[in-house]
């Protein structure tokens, strides 16, 4: 009688378990507006300056900045949804066949109209992608003399296909992912046949002098000679976010027994 009394409540709760699985809400499905996102196909242009804006086709938006990257994007209810990088989505104030309104990142209603002319397409031709140093292969010989002692000085800067991510805003206020390519930078020193001191440097070398956030978005750009002095050689270490003002100036000391050190030039960050 006992062990049917436990096979009972068992049944019970069973039944009751799966009855208040079966209840539970589903998640809701997130739904595209298919119509909203047809009708922004096309090459949008800024409705005061006349200038394109974007264009959209299929699931992407293309910027006819050669540096911006093309962006997946939605329209979920009445908000546009941009999916780079990171996701950044704008409200939709209004949206008909040849306008769209939205507010970008400033809360600023942007307006734009929808272009006739053909010809706008050629802003989206494909362009090489510009990079700091021009993508050429730099090299710099430096000598000079310190306590009658001749060193040569030799600096190397190398285009690698390292691809570097940096944020902007367009004249829409909306936020475009740019493209660049980092550089590796060799530095040799030499006392007459003595070598002494020989190395590749990469922007991670700099992590414990600039920011995490810096870091990733620029560029090792160049190696400038500084001078000589009792310490030893110094170098300025340029780490740049490309069309921008923001640079980091790391001095690099390397000793004339080739130990290597690094500080922050505090005047030029």
């Amino acid at each position: 009688m006992r062990n049917f009394t436990y096979l009972l409540l068992l049944i019970v709760c069973l039944a009751g378990c799966k009855k208040t699985r079966q209840e539970q809400p589903s998640a809701p499905v997130v739904k595209e507006n298919k119509k909203a996102k047809q009708m922004l196909q096309g090459i949008w242009l800024n409705e005061d300056a006349g200038d394109v804006a974007f264009r959209a086709v299929g699931d992407s938006i293309l910027y006819p900045d050669s540096m911006s990257m093309p962006v997946h994007f939605m329209v979920i209810g009445d908000t546009l949804v941009l999916k780079g990088e990171k996701t950044v989505k704008y409200p939709i104030v209004k949206q008909g066949e040849h306008l769209f309104i939205f507010k970008n990142q400033n809360n600023e209603a942007v307006r734009l109209v929808k272009s006739e002319d053909p010809d706008d397409i050629f802003s989206f031709e494909e362009k090489r992608v510009l990079t700091v140093n021009q993508r050429k292969l730099i090299k710099r010989d430096t000598v000079v003399v310190f306590n009658n002692e001749r060193y040569h000085c030799y600096v190397q800067v190398n285009p690698t296909t390292y691809k570097v991510y940096a944020s902007s805003y367009n004249d829409e206020g909306v936020e475009v992912q740019n493209i660049y390519y980092d550089n590796i930078i060799h530095i040799s020193v030499f006392n007459g046949a003595r070598k002494v001191f020989s190395k590749d440097f990469y922007k991670k070398d700099f992590a414990k002098q600039v920011p995490q956030d810096f870091l990733r978005q620029s560029v090792l750009s160049d190696f400038e000679f500084g001078r000589l002095d009792e310490q030893g050689v110094h170098y300025n270490a340029m780490l740049c976010i490309p069309d921008s003002p923001s640079s980091y100036v790391v001095e690099v000391i390397i000793s004339y027994a080739g130990q290597l050190s690094l500080r922050v030039d505090n005047g030029n960050a």
